[in-house]
């Protein structure tokens, strides 16, 4: 028999300033897993986790906490009768208090409390810092301060509101490491709000992917990311090349062969939607490329507009020889061709994604 979920949302809505800000959304997140919403700016993320923590109340839908109802129709528990934690991006240390004060906050006096501080320090590596202040810290301990905190009390669920995003780019990813970990150990149910897809394929389980209030795409980070839903999903988790095309016969014409279009119907306009990294390059053979294979189709020819080296790769852009179509290619390392170089495009035809156009009938 399957465990019951620590967190489950059904239906949840709210409406802000006549829109509909959170619009139906379903979710359920188990005991040590780490769910994300993830979405762009305005997409209702961080109103659904208001909601969740009771902060504010929604205008249908219910929400349950390890199989209690917290919040329905005609109900709704206030945040501390909701045996949760809260991150959020200010950490909002007492500055008064000391760290072993700080992480102690809320608990009962005792040296129960005072032991369950020192635990969590030495857990989140700050032992010895029970005696500092909050301004005698870096942004990377306070975050870890505030983690020690929110855990103290030891909640079943852990919301999270993009609280790595005043970290600097250094220390995010150990700081980000280091929590995950601490929040495994203690077998929570952590929501994670974020607008980085890589903060969300670095410490997910599950992403749900939000657009517009409501969750377009709920998966793995893998399955998501090669497998989404639309080309809105696919071009938001990294930059992609669009190729415009129009169905016939099931099939799509491009610089790169026919793609197949099954179910749509003559006429309808698609995107032949790749990624950078998954174009594969070849040099001109007296103006003959590779041959056409079965998983990579048609070869297409393309000249250099520029490239640029990147660091860890090289990114080069192309004119195809329609006169038209743009593409991008990275490259491991350093691969820098002249402007003007012509060169032969291939795409494995499983790293492409075929999707009707938004707005096509």
């Amino acid at each position: 028999m399957p465990l019951q979920p620590r967190l489950s949302i059904e239906g949840l809505v709210r409406n802000l300033g006549g829109r509909r800000v959170v619009d139906g959304i379903d979710l359920t997140v188990a005991a040590g897993q780490v769910t994300c919403l993830l979405g762009p700016s305005g997409c209702g993320k961080s109103t659904t986790l208001r909601l969740i923590a009771g902060v504010d109340r929604q205008d249908a839908g219910t929400i349950w906490m390890d199989g209690v109802q917290v919040a329905g129709p005609d109900l709704h528990r206030p945040p501390e009768a909701r045996g949760i934690g809260l991150m959020f991006q200010d950490f909002a240390l007492f500055p008064h208090l000391t760290v072993a004060q700080n992480v102690g906050f809320g608990l009962p006096r005792g040296a129960a409390s005072v032991a369950r501080a020192l635990e969590l320090l030495a857990r989140v590596n700050l032992s010895g810092y029970e005696e500092k202040y909050p301004h005698e810290l870096s942004g990377g301990e306070q975050q870890r301060v505030a983690l020690a905190r929110a855990l103290a009390p030891r909640p079943s669920i852990m919301l999270m509101d993009e609280p790595f995003s005043g970290l600097d780019d250094r220390l995010r990813d150990g700081i980000r490491d280091e929590t995950l970990a601490v929040l495994k150990e203690e077998g929570t149910a952590v929501l994670l709000v974020t607008h980085e897809p890589s903060e969300a394929m670095r410490m997910a389980d599950e992403i749900a992917l939000m657009r517009n209030g409501r969750i377009v795409q709920r998966a793995a980070p893998y399955n998501i990311y090669n497998a989404p839903v639309d080309l809105k999903a696919a071009s938001f988790f990294s930059d992609v090349n669009v190729l415009p095309g129009k169905v016939h016969g099931a099939l799509t014409d491009t610089p790169f062969g026919q793609f197949l279009a099954p179910g749509l119907p003559d006429g309808t306009e698609v995107d032949i939607v790749f990624r950078p990294q998954h174009v594969r390059l070849d040099f001109d053979r007296h103006g003959r490329g590779p041959n056409p294979t079965a998983a990579e189709g048609a070869p297409a020819r393309a000249t250099v507009l520029r490239a640029r080296f990147m660091g860890r790769e090289s990114l080069v852009e192309f004119l195809m020889d329609d006169g038209h179509s743009r593409v991008s290619a990275t490259v491991p390392a350093v691969f820098l061709p002249k402007p003007g170089t012509i060169l032969w495009l291939s795409i494995p035809r499983d790293r492409c994604f075929v999707f009707r156009r938004e707005g096509a009938v």
